[in-house]
């Protein structure tokens, strides 16, 4: 039965692969993140006025918001897949590729990258800044052409991880119910995992958390991204020499994974200082200025997040079908 359920999966996972590249997420549809974001928002509210607002009282808040949000995001889908397995196989797989469809974002984060570009190329410098924005935390309004490029393409390098490789790499281990549980530990980073004096204490465990479950996955990212950039025709080279000098330069454990690879098969330099709710923070550069960033960059780091897809498919997929048979 757990051989069977293990193939099942496997074969979800593919077609969630498939399902994402092809159609992505489809408009009116009431997707996933968006209602887990509603549970962080709703217990936030809640646990904020059950908690003294102290250095501890925060933090006891931000651990069972952090407890709350993963157990009823990973049971919940859990149960339903239950239930659909047991009414019949085929059902099972067909929701299990749903969910894992629905919570890659490889097509939507072309699509979105590339809106940055267009934006550059069709209307200007302030239609590229206002496009970007809708893709980073940062503070856009005072960026230059080369700027809104490195954010944009910071943004896929980053989220080649976050938003493709890990959601699989968890798939692949723990089925529909382990994505849900990556994604709702990677939303609620997104939304309290700030420095800043609303969520300093509040966001630590979601931070940390985020930085546990992507530990692993930004490495394999990284290392399927340097493979990626020999297929892709970049500097391949480059990509493993930043990527071993500059992986660390980042707050994060994981963000430069990523990022260090990018910036050297591109041959540019990303991160720097950047702007964030008005407040200026200092960061370290990323790769080498071999030359200046240019708007094609998007298109290129785009092709290099889909090659690192597909070689992270190949890979879990066929590691998930390979144990099925052993």
């Amino acid at each position: 039965m757990i051989e069977h359920r293990m193939f099942y999966s496997g074969i979800a996972l593919l077609l969630g692969v498939l399902w994402d590249f092809a159609v992505g997420d489809p408009k009116g549809w009431h997707h996933p993140v968006i209602a887990i974001g509603r549970l962080i928002s709703g217990m936030e509210k809640a646990l904020r006025r059950l908690f003294p607002r102290t250095k501890t009282g925060e933090r006891l808040a931000g651990i069972l918001l952090a407890v709350l949000v993963t157990g009823c995001s990973t049971l919940v889908p859990a149960a339903v897949l239950f239930l659909c397995y047991r009414l019949h196989p085929l059902l099972g797989i067909l929701l299990e590729s749903l969910m894992c469809g629905m919570l890659l974002a490889a097509k939507s984060l072309k699509k979105e990258s590339m809106k940055v570009a267009e934006a550059l190329e069709a209307e200007g410098l302030e239609a590229g800044r206002k496009a970007v924005s809708m893709i980073v935390g940062r503070d856009t309004a005072q960026l230059s052409e080369a700027g809104v490029v490195k954010a944009a393409v910071e943004t896929v390098a980053e989220n080649t991880s976050d938003g493709i490789v890990a959601p699989m790499c968890f798939m692949a281990l723990f089925g529909g119910a382990g994505v849900f549980f990556y994604k709702s530990i990677n939303t609620m980073d997104s939304m309290v995992g700030y420095k800043n004096e609303t969520y300093r204490y509040f966001g630590t465990a979601a931070a940390r958390l985020d930085d546990i479950v992507n530990f692993i996955p930004a490495r394999i990212s990284a290392l399927l991204m340097i493979c990626g950039s020999f297929f892709c025709g970049l500097d391949a080279k480059g990509a493993w020499r930043i990527y071993k000098r500059d992986r660390y330069c980042h707050a994060s454990p994981n963000s430069a994974q990523t990022e260090a690879v990018m910036a050297g098969a591109l041959q540019v330099q990303l991160a720097g200082d950047a702007w964030y709710f008005g407040v200026k923070h200092e960061k370290p550069f990323i790769g080498d200025p071999i030359r200046p960033a240019e708007v094609k960059d998007i298109e290129r780091s785009g092709r290099l997040m889909y090659m690192t897809a597909i070689l992270s498919a190949v890979l879990l997929i066929g590691l998930k079908l390979l144990l099925c048979i052993l």
